[in-house]
């Protein structure tokens, strides 16, 4: 079985991760997936929602598979990856039809820019938000993947969130203004009533609704690529991803 499924059930398209074992974290394959059911919600006239969940009820999504930094050996592998992460977030922004992430368990990393990348965030109560990178890999965002969260979040709890390298829990987020649709017991019937709201709407005034948004966030984005480099080229960063694989804590030297 694949790591992502994709299911078309009456007008909403599905999309699941299925690594419960490793709490969903996302390899190559389950980012193009991704892509992939973006590009079928655009094209099929019959999809009217795009979702995105993960399964196991444990988590969304656990962030990027650390797997994946193993090979890297230079600064230029962090500014390809983040470019990479950047331009699959954007392709979920620009999907036509509304977009919905299903939250249980944790979203952290690359699974809140995915959750930030969507129009609507709808989650359990034990669901956690965050992007612990401080404290675990010694990475960092792309400055598009920054302005993401910002536009999301707003900057002060961000910068709270990324400094501190905290979890954002369901009884905070849910007083963040617009970040939470809904907070649901029973994630499958809070969904069926949301998405059943999005498919009875008006396809043009939804669509001209995203276009504009979108219009309006299209400000340019500063040169990140020196700041990138400089993060993923460090012994810091090639310390930590070795540390994780071996389960001990990273030692940070600011190199």
């Amino acid at each position: 079985m694949s790591d992502v499924g994709t299911d078309l059930d009456g007008r909403v398209l599905t999309v699941t991760f299925r690594r419960p074992a490793q709490r969903n974290a996302l390899t190559w394959e389950m980012y193009d997936g991704l892509v992939a059911a973006c590009e079928r919600a655009d094209d099929d006239d019959a999809v009217r929602v795009l979702v995105v969940r993960g399964e196991g009820g444990k988590a969304f999504v656990a962030g990027t598979d650390i797997g994946q930094f193993a090979a890297f050996t230079s600064g230029a592998d962090g500014i390809d990856y983040e470019h990479r992460v950047t331009a699959i977030l954007d392709r979920i922004r620009a999907v036509s039809v509304p977009t919905v992430s299903a939250v249980q368990g944790w979203c952290v990393g690359g699974g809140l820019g995915i959750a930030c990348a969507t129009d609507l965030r709808i989650a359990t109560p034990d669901s956690r938000f965050g992007v612990p990178i401080a404290r675990t890999l010694g990475n960092c965002l792309s400055a598009r993947t920054l302005d993401l969260l910002v536009e999301t979040l707003g900057r002060p709890l961000t910068a709270d969130l990324l400094l501190t390298a905290r979890m954002l829990e369901v009884g905070e987020a849910r007083h963040v203004p617009g970040f939470l649709h809904a907070v649901v017991d029973d994630l499958d019937a809070g969904l069926a009533e949301l998405t059943a709201r999005l498919v009875s709407g008006a396809p043009l005034t939804i669509w001209a609704t995203k276009e504009l948004l979108r219009a309006r966030e299209s400000a340019g984005t500063p040169d990140d690529s020196e700041v990138v480099a400089r993060v993923y080229g460090s012994d810091d960063f090639r310390g930590a991803v070795a540390a994780f694989g071996e389960g001990r804590r990273p030692e940070w030297t600011g190199r």
